[in-house]
């Protein structure tokens, strides 16, 4: 086998497959995005090439865009700081509990694998003034109407309008099992000596999480904050399910970078334009993965 390893053919033999479907499924179609992106392409008709003029329609002529991206920030900044936040919490607990702690980490986990769309939904119920919350409100005598009740996911009054401070919380319940999973994992790698020497020095548990726990798993928490940055970057799904499609086509106010796309590229069939919208989405997230990368200072450690 080391005979073979030495031979670049051998190498080469072994990594032209995952090199070949890697350039077909992610290299190439970013490429032809890119190009698209300075093309006036639209349905039924070729791509005529513009320069940047998606570009500066982009960021001077469409006020949509500026919606979507500024409610996607939003969502990125609340994802990072209470998923990071929660997500220790619950790994910190479920860590230092002995009996049940297999069936907290499920049923904190399982809405991660569920679907989206099937939550999207069930929460759209929950919030929907006919049948959710205001319903049960309006049975208690809070409410003398639960059509009259708060508009969950309707009121669009404030610079964070409800539906995507609503959303937000939603993604928070659904995808703080992800976060918490990443922190337990690297928590169980730390020796449990370190923590018995820093108990016989007299250090509570809350001093042993401060001191020893959180700078050990520095570096789980710039792989997790930068998961968690990207995915609410290219959040789409529960947007789109639970929203009502007025509120999330042109001019609706309850709508991201990415559903801004699908509007763009699937409903108006502009292509062109759709696709400049995904490489200022591909470029929002390399940066901010770089930036949390080079801010969240990490160190290696023996544990």
């Amino acid at each position: 086998m080391d005979k073979l390893l030495r031979k670049k053919s051998y190498i080469i033999m072994f990594l032209a497959p995952a090199f070949i479907l890697f350039t077909a499924v992610l290299i190439v179609p970013i490429i032809t995005a890119i190009y698209y992106s300075l093309c006036d392409y639209k349905v039924n008709t070729d791509a005529t090439f513009v320069g940047f003029q998606n570009y500066i329609d982009l960021f001077t002529k469409d006020p949509d865009f500026a919606t979507g991206m500024k409610n996607s920030l939003f969502f990125m900044v609340f994802s990072c700081i209470t998923q990071l936040i929660f997500g220790l919490i619950l790994a910190a607990l479920l860590t230092n509990i002995k009996k049940g702690r297999n069936f907290f980490k499920n049923v904190y986990y399982l809405p991660c694998v569920l679907s989206s769309a099937a939550l999207g939904l069930m929460w759209y119920f929950v919030f929907s003034p006919k049948y959710g919350i205001n319903k049960i409100f309006e049975g208690l005598g809070w409410l003398e109407r639960a059509d009259k009740g708060t508009q969950w996911l309707s009121d669009t009054s404030g610079f964070i309008i409800l539906p995507i401070i609503v959303i937000s919380f939603v993604a928070l319940w659904q995808y703080v099992g992800q976060s918490m999973m990443l922190y337990m994992a690297q928590i169980s790698g730390i020796s449990k000596d370190i923590y018995e020497a820093a108990s016989i020095d007299g250090c509570s548990r809350t001093q042993s999480f401060f001191r020893i726990t959180l700078p050990l798993i520095k570096p789980m928490v710039a792989t997790a904050m930068s998961l968690n940055a990207i995915g609410s970057l290219k959040f789409f799904d529960l947007i789109y399910s639970m929203v009502p499609e007025s509120m999330r086509g042109k001019n609706g106010g309850a709508h991201v970078l990415a559903t801004n796309l699908y509007e763009q590229g699937l409903r108006y069939s502009k292509y062109g334009y759709a696709c400049a919208i995904g490489i200022v989405l591909l470029v929002m997230c390399l940066l901010v993965t770089f930036l949390i990368n080079k801010f969240v200072k990490t160190e290696s450690y023996d544990m």
